[in-house]
């Protein structure tokens, strides 16, 4: 690929998908001050997953390596600016969320229940299909933004 269109690529790609978290940040009333921390996990997630995509690799490795950054970029912006990550990750979850997926799997459903009995199976084979690839994407998203919690925990000790 030529190095202009993928950084001009990769520019809009971090542009809309900071811009959507932004947005939904905005809609669960984070506090201004953390606005830009949740651009840049929603941009940094994203780009991630894009470059990975772009590359040659799945779209549901891409969306672990993207949720794996979020949460790393989480938990090291709620150290900053004590609060709590969970707020950074959300938002940063967001642009990951595969909605194209999802709703080509409904609409296939859809479409099966009012279509004759032959060509049914192959809709609903395709639909199948959307709906696996969009179940792995959510758990690749829910297990990336959990691992770096879950590893820098300390365990409570009780005396």
């Amino acid at each position: 690929m030529n190095p202009i269109t993928f950084l001009q690529i990769s520019v809009e790609d971090i542009f809309w998908s900071g811009l959507a978290a932004v947005g939904f940040a905005i809609l669960f009333n984070v506090p201004r001050r953390l606005l830009l921390g949740c651009f840049l996990t929603g941009a940094t997630g994203h780009l991630i997953r894009t470059i990975l995509a772009m590359s040659g690799s799945s779209l549901e490795f891409g969306t672990l390596a993207g949720a794996v950054a979020v949460g790393f970029l989480s938990v090291f912006l709620a150290s900053r600016y004590d609060v709590p990550a969970s707020l950074f990750a959300v938002t940063g979850a967001i642009p990951l969320v595969p909605g194209v997926f999802a709703y080509q799997t409904i609409v296939g459903l859809l479409n099966a229940t009012a279509a004759p009995p032959d060509q049914s199976v192959e809709l609903l084979a395709t639909a199948a299909i959307n709906g696996i690839r969009t179940a792995l994407i959510l758990s690749a998203i829910a297990f990336g933004i959990a691992a770096p919690t879950l590893l820098f925990r300390r365990p409570n000790r009780i005396v």
